[in-house]
C-alpha cells in the first residue's frame, strides 16, 4: 500500500498546537479530531507475520512479509510512543501478527510500561493467540504488562486444527490457564463468530470463559481478511449473538460503555459479562478513540481505512538528525492523522472498499 505523504513540520488546518519532544515544556493540547473525539489508545503492531493460519485471516500459504528491514525497532516505537503518551495516549495494546513472536517482546513491554503520561505511567495491554504466552508471562507481568486479551474461536480440537491450520489448542489452552492464574484482570477471551464454523458454538464458547475466570467477547467478523474473501452473509450478527445467548441466560446491558469496542450484558445477573464487538452492524465509530501503528511504521485513524501516515520518513529521513526534528515530526504526524479522521468507517456504504492490506499487517 502506498502512503499517503504529509508535509512534516506544516500543521494541517485545525490541528492545534505543535506538540514538544518530550522532556520540554508540556504539550498545550490532546489529539483531538474534528469531530470532538479525543483519542487516548494506540495500538502498536508489532509484526504482521503469525503462528498460525486462521482461515478468516490470511492463506496458508503464499503470504508477503514485511520487509524485517521495514520493521520498526523498539527504540522507534518507544520514541514515538512518548510522543504519543505526551499528546494524551494512556493505553498501549501490542497486537501483530502474533505479537509473542517478537524476540524483544518482554523488552519492547518493560520499556513502553516505563512511560509517564499526565496522569502517571501509561498502561500496556496486549492482544494474542496464546500460543507461548505460558511460557512468556512471568516475564511479561514482571516487564509491566497490565492487561490481556487472547484470542480463541473455538473449543473443539479438530475445529480448532481446521481454522487455524495448525494443532495447536493445547498451548492456547496452556496460555489461558497461565493468565486466568495470574493477576491480569480483567482478562478478555475473544471470538470471531462464523455462521456454519463456530455458530453452534457461542453458549460453549461463554461457558469456558465463564470456568477460568474471564469475559468472552465476540466478534462480528469484519471485511480485514488478506484474501479479500468476506461474505457478509457468512457473517453472525450481533442480534444473533445476543439472541443464541438469550436461550440459555438473561442479559442485562452492562452501562458505561465509554470509548469501548465491546458491548456487555451482565449473564444472569452477575458476577459473569459478555461482550459483542458489532464493528459492522452496530458501529462505535462516535466515540471511537483509537489510532493504530503498523509494525512498518504506518499510522492509520481508522481499522479500515485505505489512507495511511507514513512515520518512517520521520524516523529514518535525512532530516531525522536534526535536533528535535524526530519528536516534533512524530507529533505532527499523529495530529494530521487525527486530523484526517472521518466521522465512521462506510462498511455499510455501497462505496466502501476492503482495505488493501490484511488483519495481519495492519494490527488488531
Amino acid at each position: 500500500m502506498t502512503a499517503v505523504p504529509v508535509v512534516i513540520g506544516v500543521r494541517p488546518p485545525h490541528a492545534g498546537p505543535t506538540a514538544q519532544s518530550p522532556g520540554h515544556a508540556a504539550v498545550e493540547a490532546g489529539l483531538v479530531d474534528t469531530h470532538g473525539r479525543v483519542h487516548r489508545d494506540l495500538r502498536i503492531s508489532l509484526t504482521d507475520r503469525c503462528s498460525l493460519r486462521c482461515t478468516y485471516c490470511m492463506p496458508e500459504q503464499g503470504n508477503e512479509w514485511l520487509a524485517r528491514t521495514s520493521i520498526l525497532s523498539t527504540d522507534e516505537i518507544v520514541e514515538v510512543a512518548e510522543v504519543a503518551a505526551a499528546l494524551g495516549i494512556r493505553t498501549f495494546r501490542l497486537t501483530g501478527g502474533e505479537p509473542l513472536l517478537r524476540p524483544d517482546i518482554v523488552e519492547v513491554v518493560r520499556r513502553v510500561s516505563r512511560i509517564e503520561g499526565e496522569d502517571g505511567p501509561v498502561e500496556v495491554a496486549m492482544t494474542t493467540n496464546g500460543i507461548s504466552l505460558a511460557q512468556k508471562l512471568p516475564a511479561l507481568i514482571e516487564a509491566g504488562l497490565t492487561r490481556l486479551n487472547i484470542s480463541i474461536d473455538t473449543v473443539n480440537r479438530q475445529r480448532f486444527a481446521d481454522l487455524t491450520r495448525r494443532d495447536r489448542l493445547d498451548d492456547v489452552f496452556e496460555g489461558i490457564a497461565a493468565a486466568a492464574a495470574s493477576e491480569l484482570r480483567p482478562l478478555k477471551l475473544n471470538a470471531v463468530a462464523m455462521r456454519g464454523v463456530n455458530d453452534d458454538e457461542l453458549v460453549d464458547l461463554v461457558e469456558f470463559a465463564m470456568g477460568v475466570g474471564a469475559q468472552l467477547r465476540f466478534i462480528e467478523q469484519m471485511p480485514l481478511d488478506a484474501g479479500h474473501t468476506w461474505d457478509r452473509a457468512s457473517m453472525v450478527t450481533r442480534e444473533e449473538i445476543l439472541a443464541s445467548l438469550g436461550e440459555c441466560w438473561h442479559l442485562d446491558p452492562v452501562e458505561g460503555r465509554g470509548g469501548a469496542p465491546a458491548e456487555k450484558w451482565r449473564i444472569d445477573g452477575g458476577p459473569h459479562e459478555v461482550g459483542v464487538i458489532a464493528s459492522v452492524t452496530a458501529p462505535f465509530c462516535g466515540a471511537c478513540d483509537r489510532l493504530r501503528l503498523t509494525a512498518d511504521g504506518q499510522l492509520r485513524n481508522c481499522l479500515f481505512s485505505n489512507v495511511e501516515y507514513d512515520l518512517i520518513e520521520v524516523l529514518r529521513g535525512e532530516s531525522a538528525s536534526a535536533p528535535g526534528a524526530r519528536s516534533d515530526g512524530i507529533a505532527e504526524m499523529l495530529r494530521s492523522c487525527v486530523h484526517g479522521k472521518l466521522p465512521g468507517h462506510a462498511i455499510n456504504d455501497p462505496s466502501f472498499l476492503q482495505p488493501a492490506r490484511g488483519m495481519n499487517a495492519i494490527g488488531g
